[in-house]
């Protein structure tokens, strides 16, 4: 039986296939702990991208021959003393933490939790608690692309507006002012939100990344803004479009397969 295609392959297709370019060769690996919700939606963002997604376990000993790790939304160990506080000692996020700051320098992108697991295992900077009015925040959030040259976010434009759902409870994102001098100052903030900040992040940060630029971490989830029909398409007036998030995952296929710009 021939497999059908998914709903937004001829989005990415179009967009991104030159016919030179054989994305479908990237390995990108999807890591699920105990309490885990966003997984399959990233590896299917992944494959609307082009690419292989390669599930992981998070008591896997080894990554395998994966070339990029999404670190998916969720609640990681029931968000048992923090959030992501548990899910760092994971032996699976060994094996990343090491990869990530290898001569490899392989990419990572924390979602949500997998941002606050990004934290609390010091491949990222800073920490993350409860949102400043104590509730849990669902809402589609306008983004402001700070940084275009991270592994994560080549396919987008500096100052590029794009809206992609946002839905947390610990998503204030606190650093002492020295750090977040030295974000600003080196270009590490990624993602700022744009016309309302929903949780008190400081300086509106709403994702970061690391001095090289493979691992970025970010609170909102672009892998549900992948498909024509099924993302936010406008709020409050302001255009936007419903595969907004797509960029993330095409950007990693592209700098895996050389085509960084």
């Amino acid at each position: 039986m021939t497999e059908l295609p998914l709903i937004g392959e001829a989005i990415a297709v179009a967009a991104h296939d030159s016919g030179v370019r054989k994305l479908t060769g990237a390995k990108i690996g999807v890591v699920t702990f105990p309490g885990t919700l966003d997984d399959r939606d990233a590896a299917r963002a992944v494959r609307l991208a082009g690419g292989t997604a390669v599930p992981l376990w998070h008591a896997d000993s080894a990554l395998g021959d994966v070339d990029a790790v999404v670190i998916p939304g969720g609640f990681s160990y029931g968000d048992y003393l923090r959030a992501g506080a548990i899910a760092r000692f994971a032996p699976l996020m060994s094996k990343i933490i090491d990869a990530a700051n290898s001569d490899a320098k392989l990419p990572v992108l924390g979602i949500c939790n997998g941002f606050q697991i990004l934290t609390e295992s010091h491949l990222l900077p800073g920490s993350m608690i409860k949102n400043d009015h104590l509730k849990f925040m669902c809402r589609d959030q306008v983004l402001r692309v700070e940084n275009s040259n991270t592994a994560w976010t080549l396919d987008y434009e500096a100052g590029q507006e794009i809206t992609v759902p946002l839905k947390n409870q610990d998503g204030q994102y606190i650093a002492d002012e020295k750090v977040l001098d030295a974000l600003e100052a080196e270009g590490r903030v990624v993602f700022r939100y744009v016309g309302f900040n929903p949780n008190g992040s400081r300086r509106d940060i709403a994702g970061i990344s690391n001095a090289a630029g493979n691992v970025v971490g970010l609170m909102p989830h672009p892998e549900h803004a992948v498909e024509a029909g099924f993302g936010p398409s406008s709020l409050d007036g302001v255009g936007g479009s419903d595969t907004d998030g797509l960029g993330f995952f095409t950007s990693v296929l592209n700098k895996i397969v050389g085509g960084a710009k």
